[in-house]
C-alpha cells in the first residue's frame, strides 16, 4: 500500500509547490484514499506533476475542519465528480485561532452537500482501511488545542477537536497510522488505535503538532515512543522542522521527514 504526499510544508522537487497545509494519497491497489485537500488547490497541480489523475480517487478523509486540510476540497470536488468525502459532522462548526480569526471549513451547499458522509463510529472504508473516529484521551499532557476555539450559539469556546479523526491500516501483525495535525495528541491516537486492534504499531505518518509544544510534552512524547518502538516514523507538518531533527536524535525508531512528493510503502 502506498502513501503519496500531495503537499506539505516543505518541497524537494522544483516542478513541485509547497504550502503550510497536508494531504497525502493512499493507494491500496484497488482503490484511491485522499486523506486533506491541503490549504488551497496547490496539491491539484502537484497531483498532475506526479502522474496522479485526480479523477481515479474514490474517497476523501477529512481529518478535521481547520483550513489548511480542508482549503482544496471545493476545487477538488470541481475536478473528481465520484468521490466521496468522509468526516465528523462536527466539522462544519466555525472555526477560530487564539485572534479570532477564522480558520475553519468553507462551506458551499451547493457543490458540498450531496457528496458528504458523516461518521461517528469506526468505519471500516475498505478492506483493512480504518476511519478511528474517536480519539481517547488518555494521557492530558499530550493535548495540542492552543488556544484554539469555535462557535457554539454564538460564543466563541475552546476547541476541543471534537471533529478530529484518522486513519488505521491493519495487516496481518500489525497496524500503520495516517493523522494529520495530532491536536488530541500522537500518544492518544496511537493508543486509541492499539487498544481497538490489539496489534503492535508499524508505520505512524503524518503531523504531530509539535511545533510549539512544551518540554514537558515533548519528553512525554518520546519516552511514550521509545516505548512501543514503532517501526517507522514519518513525521511532517505541524511537527516542526525542529522538532523533527530532535526526535531523529533522541527516538530509537527510524525517523523521517514526509514532504511534498515523498512516496512511501505501507
Amino acid at each position: 500500500m502506498q502513501l503519496t504526499t500531495l503537499i506539505e510544508n516543505h518541497v524537494k522537487q522544483k516542478s513541485l509547490l509547497a504550502e503550510h497545509g497536508l494531504s497525502i494519497l493512499i493507494d491500496t491497489g484497488t482503490k484511491k484514499i485522499l486523506f486533506d485537500t491541503g490549504q488551497t488547490d496547490s496539491f491539484l497541480q502537484n497531483a498532475r506533476v506526479l502522474g496522479i489523475n485526480l479523477e481515479d480517487i474514490d474517497y476523501v478523509v477529512l481529518s478535521h475542519g481547520h483550513s489548511d486540510h480542508t482549503g482544496g476540497l471545493k476545487a477538488f470536488l470541481k475536478t473528481n465528480k465520484k468521490a466521496v468525502v468522509i468526516c465528523k459532522k462536527k466539522i462544519l462548526v466555525p472555526k477560530y485561532n487564539k485572534l479570532n480569526q477564522f480558520i475553519g471549513m468553507v462551506w458551499q451547499d451547493k457543490e458540498m452537500s450531496g457528496r458528504f458522509h458523516f461518521i461517528d463510529e469506526v468505519t471500516e472504508l475498505e478492506p483493512n482501511i480504518f476511519i478511528m473516529p474517536d480519539i481517547e484521551i488518555y494521557n492530558d499532557v499530550d493535548t495540542h488545542f492552543n488556544e484554539l476555539k469555535i462557535s457554539v450559539n454564538g460564543c466563541l469556546v475552546e476547541d476541543k477537536m471534537q471533529d478530529e479523526l484518522f486513519i488505521a491500516i491493519r495487516k496481518k501483525n500489525n497496524i500503520s497510522i495516517v493523522t494529520a495535525c495530532s491536536h488530541s495528541g500522537i500518544t492518544n491516537i496511537c493508543t486509541t488505535a492499539t487498544d481497538y486492534f490489539k496489534l503492535a504499531i508499524y508505520s505512524i505518518t503524518g503531523g504531530f503538532h509539535l511545533k510549539h509544544c512544551t518540554h514537558k510534552q515533548y519528553d512525554f512524547i518520546v519516552a511514550y515512543f521509545n516505548k512501543i518502538k514503532p517501526t517507522i516514523i514519518d513525521t511532517c507538518h505541524c511537527t516542526g522542522i525542529e522538532k523533527f531533527s530532535h526526535l531523529q536524535r533522541d527516538l530509537k525508531s527510524p525517523v523521517f521527514y514526509n514532504y511534498t512528493g515523498r512516496c512511501v510503502i505501507v
